[in-house]
């Protein structure tokens, strides 16, 4: 299957970029911090708990003066927050050991940060430095099986499929992409596929 023009109907219906918006408000290091809160809750719990939190804390040396128990009660309700407060500590505490505060730009260097995972140092690559990768969330390894352009059961597996299929210079497309519209048509269980601007290239919705 071509994925360029599945991209192109996706650019179309959505406008305005995420890359371009989430470099415009927020440094590599919210970004990551973000990312790394958002693992397993809703952008809409994590965002406005990140934006607020961001308005008193900005750097790495901000959140090692923090407390932990502080930490935990700022980022509460998202995903397992007692986990989080104590990764977001260890790992800005790395920056300034390891990396003079600054947020790292390789995937493998991103890797060594606790509570960063594949997908959270893809995205921080992405959406922080545009570097080309494919981090795949629950919403980039739905749409991908869904429409039948892989055939594989955990994100991991996607990720790698992705990297064969996609040329590289669209690498940066794809989440962005297939995460909107996860959100908005390509619904988990009742997808709109009425509604939907690559029904005609997709395996379940021709089937709809």
């Amino acid at each position: 299957m071509n994925i360029i023009p599945i991209i192109e109907a996706l650019r179309e219906r959505q406008g305005k970029t995420m890359l371009e918006d989430f470099r415009s408000k927020y440094t590599p290091f919210q970004i990551l911090i973000a990312t790394v809160m958002s693992a397993r809750t809703k952008d809409s719990t994590t965002m406005p708990l990140a934006e607020k939190l961001f308005e008193k804390y900005k750097t790495a040396a901000d959140f090692v003066r923090l407390p932990v128990e502080k930490l935990e009660k700022l980022i509460f309700p998202v995903g397992f927050y007692r986990t989080k407060a104590r990764n977001i500590k260890k790992l800005c505490a790395i920056l300034i050991e390891k990396f003079d505060g600054q947020v790292p730009s390789t995937l493998d260097e991103l890797l060594t940060l606790p509570g960063v995972g594949r997908k959270t140092a893809n995205c921080v690559l992405a959406y922080a430095f545009r570097v080309p990768a494919i981090p795949v969330d629950i919403h980039v390894h739905r749409i991908s099986n869904r429409i039948g352009l892989v055939k594989t059961k955990i994100p991991e597996e996607t990720e790698q499929e992705l990297m064969k299929i996609v040329p590289r210079n669209k690498w940066l497309d794809v989440n962005e992409l297939f995460v909107v519209h996860g959100q908005t048509i390509c619904l988990p269980r009742t997808p709109k596929c009425g509604e939907c601007p690559i029904q005609k290239w997709c395996d379940y919705g021709t089937h709809a």
